[in-house]
């Protein structure tokens, strides 16, 4: 099984490969993949920006920025809620290869609970900003609402994951970083099937918490179970 899934894994990366190969070759018509936006402006230095885990259970909610080249084109980079694990990872290499800075932030359960997710969420977006090495003058925000960071332009744009690549990119390395989180604190805590679900209010993970009660890691702020049962 495991090397059936081996293989599995290499041929999708082949094909992504080879998609984007010939896209960049101008064989592949463009009724069969949606281009994403290259930019905003034609001279700003622009940061995409998107988060990852606002409405998990458990966990920390994790931020990206990445700041593209200016005429940057991929013909398969997307919404990260588009794509499979594999295609996440595949281009999760292509995106810390091509991109002229990105980085990432991480706010843990504690100060969610503390701050709350949507202050969270936008905590988590200025620590990577304070840590790109390239300053942008403008910042593409994925959503309708965001904490202006010092004087910096910022826009927000819903569904901006799947408009611009920049925001997309951000998505995934935000998205890939924190399943990588989850899945090795799953080791740790088993029995709420973070592994697969990586935190997010799944059945399974709430069967977990009614049957182990809830971890460390755990936002005590959220409902936990549709009964808020009284668990801590």
């Amino acid at each position: 099984m495991l090397v059936c899934m081996r293989i599995t894994d290499v041929a999708i990366i082949i094909v992504l490969k080879a998609i984007e190969f010939l896209f960049a070759g101008n064989h592949f018509s463009r009724k069969f993949v949606t281009m994403l936006l290259a930019s905003y402006t034609d001279d700003l230095i622009e940061a995409g920006c998107d988060e990852a885990g606002r409405g998990c259970l458990a966990g920390p909610v994790v931020a990206a920025a990445v700041i593209l080249p200016k005429k940057y084109k991929h013909a398969l980079l997307n919404d990260s809620k588009q794509l499979t694990k594999v295609a996440r990872e595949a281009l999760r290499i292509d995106i810390q290869r091509d991109a002229l800075a990105w980085a990432v932030g991480v706010v843990d359960h504690e100060e969610i609970d503390k701050i709350n997710i949507l202050n969270a969420s936008f905590k988590a977006m200025h620590l990577a900003i304070d840590t790109l090495k390239t300053r942008p003058d403008l910042l593409l925000i994925d959503g309708n609402r965001f904490k202006p960071y010092g004087d910096v332009r910022f826009e927000c744009i819903v569904k901006g994951d799947a408009t611009y690549l920049s925001i997309a990119a951000a998505s995934i390395l935000a998205k890939t970083h924190r399943d990588d989180f989850m899945i090795r604190l799953a080791d740790q805590y088993p029995g709420y099937s973070w592994e697969t679900n990586v935190g997010y209010p799944t059945e399974a993970h709430r069967e977990g918490i009614r049957q182990c009660g809830v971890t460390p890691f755990h936002r005590r702020s959220f409902a936990l179970l549709p009964q808020q049962l009284e668990l801590f």
